[in-house]
């Protein structure tokens, strides 16, 4: 599936991923390719991402390489959307 993450700042990934997990007002979720669409809220924690999608210049030090292999964000809030196997975090 296709990410996409946004803050106020500028565009901070783009690029494929196998799979993405999000700080969701419900809790944490997963989403792999092809997941249903879907639109959610987001509260603070960590946006993880399995892929090497592109992370913009100058913004690398805002991830963190996990154990497992997989990349981290911290984000204090933010907004999800999931269609068409193309997911878009807007985060702060």
């Amino acid at each position: 599936m296709h990410l996409e993450i946004v803050t106020p700042e500028a565009s901070l990934v783009s690029g494929e991923v196998k799979s993405l997990t999000v700080p969701g007002v419900n809790g944490e979720f997963q989403m792999l390719s092809n997941h249903a669409a879907v639109v959610s809220l987001l509260v603070e924690g960590k946006v993880k991402f399995e892929g090497a999608p592109t992370i913009a210049e100058g913004f690398e030090d805002k991830f963190v390489k996990e154990s497992d292999g997989s990349w981290s964000l911290e984000i204090t809030s933010g907004t999800l959307e999931m269609n068409n196997n193309k997911a878009i975090v807007l985060a702060d």
